[in-house]
């Protein structure tokens, strides 16, 4: 969901009270009825304003589990403990490997006021340790929080869902949320923030992996070197062995102009997503039983809300990891490099309490949820390497190619077709759908430790 038209890479499933300032998207018309189950009060379903897609209505006061969402919003939405069980997560926490030791640093404008008791609500819902949880300003104090201003709503929903899924993969992690004062938009505004709050973060080792749930069209910035000028951090960020991630998008193999409501009508791609010293991360859709089990094969992500961002960069070139796979990106950086949960069919099930009225559940999808729920994975890996795994696409693509898929889950079906534009599809192998694929963690994590080592 693109909330005042900045935000990339959520799609929220939200109350029918949404926003009034969003724009409502063309042929948004259907409508459902909720009947709550148990006694609970009924909620009217219908789909609200989005810049990408329309969005269903779930403003809760429990926790809805999968049957409830299917029966009453027409869509799967899933628990942490289901995806928990989905991506093999619990022989690593038998194990011991919880994310203990590791810090998470997530990046968002503005963050949310009520972000540490939302996450003490999720975590107690859920049977979740409370983590560790900072909270930082270093490019600059942060404006007071307007719960009438779109933008801030937006940013505290971003900030609410990076951080629940964050730790519900790694539950031991630290988390430290870095929050900027401007909100990033279509390669105009935002980014310088961003890096010099990530270069704060890296100079002063405050963390092991990096994850940005945001970005901007290549075409959107006033140059390529204008762009160029802000890796200072990923440069930084390598030289200092910190992991950087970053969501590849909700739009599919297009994205938004500089206006930040029209979709370009040809294929592009969204930087940091697109920067070869960054991890790309895909979005799935998955398909789960009440336990966590798969149903159906993952495959990607592209619903109807939205569609998992992908493609080839019109700035950087083939980086080295690629070089095996020039027939399917030619010259140019590919994305995804690999995907995890993003569809908005089988949404993620969070809490919030910063928008009065609105305060309980809701369900979320994008590529927002894929990239901090693959930080979580990072740091289990970094956790049983016993020290930070740098930049990772090295071990990616040379860990597939040599002795392991470990842990590597293929993901053959689906395509990122979007806004009338005709994107890849997913194929045997690497595809710039969804990258590799997805990831068992029981395997994958152990692999990922060794090859970054």
């Amino acid at each position: 969901m693109q909330l005042e038209q900045h935000h990339r890479r959520r799609i929220a499933v939200a109350t029918a009270a949404v926003l009034a300032t969003t724009a409502v998207a063309a042929g948004t018309t259907a409508t459902a009825s909720a009947t709550a189950a148990g006694g609970r009060s009924a909620h009217t379903v219908r789909p609200v304003p989005a810049a990408t897609g329309h969005v269903l209505a779930a403003n809760l006061t429990f926790p809805p589990d999968t049957a409830y969402c299917q029966a009453n919003l027409g869509i799967s939405c899933y628990s942490p403990l289901q995806y928990q069980q989905a991506y093999d997560l619990k022989p690593l926490y038998a194990r011991g490997v919880t994310g203990a030791g590791r810090t998470i640093a997530i990046v968002d404008a503005f963050g949310s006021p009520t972000i540490a008791q939302d996450l003490h609500v999720f975590d107690q819902t859920y049977g979740l340790p409370d983590p560790d949880l900072q909270i930082i300003q270093p490019a600059g104090t942060v404006p007071p929080f307007d719960n009438t201003d779109g933008t801030q709503l937006g940013w505290a929903t971003e900030t609410t869902l990076d951080v629940e899924y964050a730790h519900a993969i790694a539950p031991d992690a630290k988390l430290l949320l870095v929050e900027t004062p401007v909100a990033e938009t279509e390669g105009i505004t935002g980014f310088p923030e961003i890096v010099q709050a990530e270069n704060f973060v890296i100079d002063h080792h405050l963390a092991d992996v990096i994850t940005q749930s945001f970005g901007a069209t290549e075409e959107t910035f006033p140059s390529t070197q204008s762009l160029l000028a802000l890796r200072s951090a990923f440069i930084n960020a390598k030289r200092h062995g910190v992991t950087v991630l970053a969501s590849s998008g909700d739009t599919g193999v297009t994205n938004y102009t500089s206006d930040g409501s029209s979709l370009y009508p040809n294929p592009v791609n969204s930087w940091p997503s697109s920067d070869p010293l960054v991890t790309s991360i895909g979005g799935t859709q998955l398909h789960l039983d009440a336990a966590g089990n798969r149903i159906a094969p993952d495959q990607v992500w592209n619903d109807g809300y939205g569609a998992a961002g992908g493609g080839l960069s019109h700035v950087f070139a083939r980086p080295p990891f690629q070089n095996r796979e020039r027939s399917i990106v030619g010259a140019s950086r590919g994305t995804p490099d690999i995907s995890m949960s993003a569809a908005v069919d089988g949404g993620a099930v969070f809490y919030y309490s910063f928008q009065p009225g609105r305060v309980g559940w809701h369900i979320v999808g994008g590529t927002s949820e894929a990239s901090p729920l693959f930080s979580g994975i990072v740091a289990l890996a970094a956790q049983v390497a016993g020290h930070r795994l740098g930049t990772i696409n090295n071990a990616i693509y040379d860990g597939i190619h040599g002795r392991a898929r470990q842990g590597v889950v293929d993901v053959t079906t689906g395509d990122i077709s979007f806004g009338g534009v005709t994107g890849p599809a997913a194929t045997t192998g690497y595809d710039l759908a969804s990258g590799w694929g997805t990831v068992d963690a029981a395997r994958f994590v152990p692999a990922l430790a060794a090859a970054a080592g």
